[in-house]
């Protein structure tokens, strides 16, 4: 089974050591329970980071139904109405980064115990080529490697991204760039780890656009998960 919808909320946090466990503890017993019932939400994960190379140690994952219920009004209301639990750990953050993607390719099969990610902005002019190579090559090829369970193409959405801003009264930058993701789900965190080398390493992707020094990439192990 694929993913649960093709719209998909990833967010990437970080708090000093002192408050990882109320931060833990907020994300476990009510933060995702509470998503995955919001409107156009279906699955939650969280991950943390299973190396030190990895930037940024903890990524959520939100499946919904499409990627507009991302910015829709009822979803941008609920936002504004967070928990005092939920206050008190957000303003506590060391950092967050937030996209909110549509899922161009997916080969995703069931849930795994460790992800990959990589990160990167294509340029507009390879876009296309770099979608149709990494679908019908490059995450094929990955998925059905040993322990693999499967791998997904995330692009963010800026029109979504904007409305958001806007929501928060936040300035929408001139110089905003689309982001993809590629997830991959696998055994653990070697496995993972190995295909996202064999994909994005020795500038596999050059001819693309895509030099494999501007590619981040992470392994992560599941902490946790939920769904409706």
């Amino acid at each position: 089974m694929g993913l649960l919808g093709t719209g998909m909320l990833l967010t990437f946090t970080e708090v000093a050591p002192e408050h990882e466990l109320d931060f833990n503890e907020w994300y476990n017993r009510e933060h995702i329970d509470e998503r995955v019932f919001m409107p156009g939400f279906r699955r939650a994960r969280r991950y943390v980071a299973a190396d030190p190379a990895t930037r940024v140690k903890y990524f959520a994952s939100y499946e919904t139904g499409t990627v507009q219920d991302l910015c829709a009004p009822e979803y941008m209301k609920l936002l504004g109405d967070q928990s005092d639990w939920s206050k008190r750990v957000m303003a506590r953050f060391t950092h967050f980064d937030r996209l909110t993607l549509a899922c161009t390719v997916d080969l995703a099969h069931g849930i795994s115990g460790a992800t990959g990610l990589a990160r990167f902005f294509p340029p507009d002019e390879a876009k296309q080529d770099l979608r149709e190579i990494l679908r019908d090559r490059v995450l094929p090829e990955l998925a059905s490697r040993p322990g693999m369970h499967g791998a997904v193409l995330l692009e963010n959405d800026l029109e979504v991204v904007a409305v958001g801003l806007r929501a928060q009264g936040k300035p929408v930058p001139d110089d905003l760039r689309q982001e993809w993701v590629v997830l991959l789900d696998g055994s653990s965190p070697s496995i993972v780890g190995a295909a996202l080398d064999a994909g994005f390493g020795d500038d596999r992707l050059a001819d693309h656009g895509v030099a494999s020094a501007a590619v981040d990439l992470g392994r992560y192990a599941l902490v946790f998960g939920n769904h409706r």
